[in-house]
């Protein structure tokens, strides 16, 4: 069957209330991602395209989130009636796509994968299956529904705790919430529901029943990712989902070739080359891609940036920016957007810059503010350089030329310019165009008043 054939349902109408939270539950980020976010990724990596989430409360949260995703269609649940009625909710989209196959997924559920959506809708396909559910086997599953399956390994059902028998609660396997309906099968199950209950509660795992009452297939695939189940309830459990999601995008990263040390939160997605080292109480997260042979940390944090390969970045604070190969920075740098750093550039301790190209080996030493400037290569600033770059309406920038000498405690008042290989002197405040191969000098004449009284008051006080 073509991949056009497949869709998918998320549920993701949860209000979380113990999470005391004004947003749903499947906006709680793990990993500075939405754990909604994370079950839509696994959706389209496995090749769906055709995309429902069903909303509760708080929709226009969900509906700015799901901005990203433009292909995903909403349908609000206004009463939360269970997960059955949860996907009626959806019929309108069931009818569009009858004639292929439905996945349903749980939008708390973040570690539910591709490998095991795809793997799932192969054993679906070939067993010719009307419903397969996606299982896990766990050490402890209480609080889960059961898997019970019939000699031959199909399934014959799936039990909820509160009515296991004492045989069915110690069955390790579990339903993920996680299922692979044959769409007009599913939409014949759904309208049979009944609510005959003690939660009063439309379930959609009732349809596995109803489906092999009609004399059609139901079969259960079991994953090899016992992570699939997992979801939080609570802050605490949000806790837990964030420990293990840092464990395995960590132990991911280790694996293509980068030293972790101490504790280290990176977001997935984030691309990392070989032999560099992430040191301790570094946070790396957005659409950032580092380098091979890098030393990133420690107390650094890196968002959305591009760093070359024999970066060093000490205790730097990096925002939609570019380190070029062989750059040193910090300690107590920050990058702030648009800023782009030449290869080899050299920027020390308490330095800011912000939309601005440095270029090659220029360097920055250290007390300075470079903002809205274009720096030429092999530049030197002294201790305590600025540029003041906004006249309290406009942002105008600064061009420094090549080999530039920037001498201490200068001001460069933009807009300006100073040329190539020109010299500022030490405290120097520049307010015109420096030439090339020309010394800028800018002082007050000093007075020096001998014997002045107040130091002998001072002296006689102490």
């Amino acid at each position: 069957m073509s991949e056009s054939k497949k869709s998918a349902i998320i549920l993701a109408a949860g209000d979380g209330k113990r999470m005391k939270s004004k947003k749903p539950k499947v906006l709680m980020e793990v990993a500075f991602q939405p754990m909604l976010s994370w079950v839509l990724d696994s959706v389209k990596q496995a090749g769906i395209e055709k995309i429902a989430v069903i909303i509760g409360n708080n929709a226009e949260l969900l509906e700015k989130e799901l901005g990203s995703h433009p292909d995903c269609k909403t349908f609000p649940q206004a009463e939360r009636k269970g997960t059955g009625h949860a996907v009626l909710q959806a019929a309108a989209f069931l009818e569009e796509n009858k004639d292929g196959d439905v996945l349903v997924l749980c939008g708390d559920a973040p570690f539910m994968d591709s490998t095991t959506v795809n793997e799932a809708y192969k054993l679906h396909k070939e067993k010719n299956h009307a419903v397969t559910v996606i299982t896990a086997e766990v050490e402890n599953p209480f609080g889960y529904g059961r898997i019970v399956r019939e000699k031959d390994g199909g399934l014959l059902g799936i039990v909820e705790q509160k009515d296991c028998s004492e045989e069915q609660r110690s069955i390790r396997e579990i339903n993920s919430g996680g299922y692979w309906f044959n769409t007009a099968n599913l939409l014949e199950a759904l309208p049979l529901l009944t609510d005959e209950n003690a939660n009063r509660e439309y379930y959609l795992t009732r349809t596995v029943e109803l489906i092999r009452n009609n004399g059609r297939f139901a079969g259960a695939y079991k994953s090899d990712n016992g992570r699939i189940v997992l979801g939080a309830n609570d802050r605490r459990g949000l806790r837990e989902l964030n420990r293990i999601a840092t464990e395995m995008l960590n132990d991911e990263i280790s694996d293509g070739g980068v030293d972790i040390i101490g504790e280290v939160f990176i977001q997935k997605g984030v691309k990392i080359g070989q032999d560099t080292v992430i040191l301790p109480n570094t946070i790396i997260k957005g659409d950032t891609v580092i380098g091979e042979g890098c030393v990133i940390g420690p107390n650094s944090f890196i968002e959305d940036c591009k760093i070359g390969n024999e970066v060093t970045l000490n205790n730097v604070q990096a925002f939609e920016s570019c380190v070029e190969d062989g750059a040193k920075v910090g300690p107590f740098v920050q990058l702030r957007p648009n800023t782009t750093l030449k290869k080899g550039v050299k920027i020390g301790d308490f330095v800011e810059v912000k939309n601005s190209v440095i270029g090659e080996k220029t360097s920055i030493a250290h007390l300075t503010y470079i903002g809205d400037s274009d720096v030429g290569a092999g530049v030197n600033f002294g201790c305590g350089c600025v540029t003041a770059n906004y006249d309290g309406i406009a942002k105008h920038r600064t061009v420094i030329g090549d080999n530039a000498f920037i001498g201490c405690n200068t001001n460069l008042i933009a807009p300006v310019t100073v040329g190539e290989n020109a010299t500022t002197a030490a405290g120097t405040t520049v307010t015109k165009n420096v030439p090339a191969n020309s010394l800028a000098i800018e002082r007050g004449q000093m007075n020096v008043k001998e014997n002045w009284e107040k130091n002998f008051l001072r002296k006689k006080k102490k």
